[in-house]
């Protein structure tokens, strides 16, 4: 059974960070593409940042581009989201995907595997 599991979320003032963690078990991590997508009340669930496992190959929303950096750590088959310089409009649920296809950022659709999301709150 395939689990994600995130931590990391949490409230913070504008220009503020916070590094989200993703563990992802009982999945082949290694030919894994994972993602991160967030949700702001009454949106839709946009693309975040995406990591091919085996690669390393890296793809960041132009919304986050300079201020978020997604990393991995094989040994614990783990990707994080490390966000600097927050802002308000970054404030959403963040969702953790998976698959082993990486479908890049433009839609959460065909993405198999979800965490249960954490929330991160932006104030000005």
């Amino acid at each position: 059974q395939v689990q994600l599991v995130e931590s990391g979320g949490g409230s913070v003032q504008a220009g503020g960070s916070l590094r989200l963690s993703c563990a992802a078990f009982g999945y082949t991590y290694s030919s894994t593409c994972m993602a991160w997508f967030r949700q702001a009340p009454g949106k839709q669930r946009e693309g975040v940042a995406v990591m091919r496992i085996d690669t390393g190959n890296t793809n960041y929303a132009d919304s986050v581009k300079g201020r978020f950096t997604i990393s991995q750590d094989n040994a614990k088959n783990t990707v994080y989201l490390q966000m600097n310089s927050l802002k308000p409009e970054d404030s959403a649920t963040y969702y953790c995907a998976a698959d082993s296809v990486c479908y890049g950022l433009y839609s959460a659709e065909p993405y198999r595997y979800w965490g249960q999301g954490t929330q991160v709150t932006v104030s000005s």
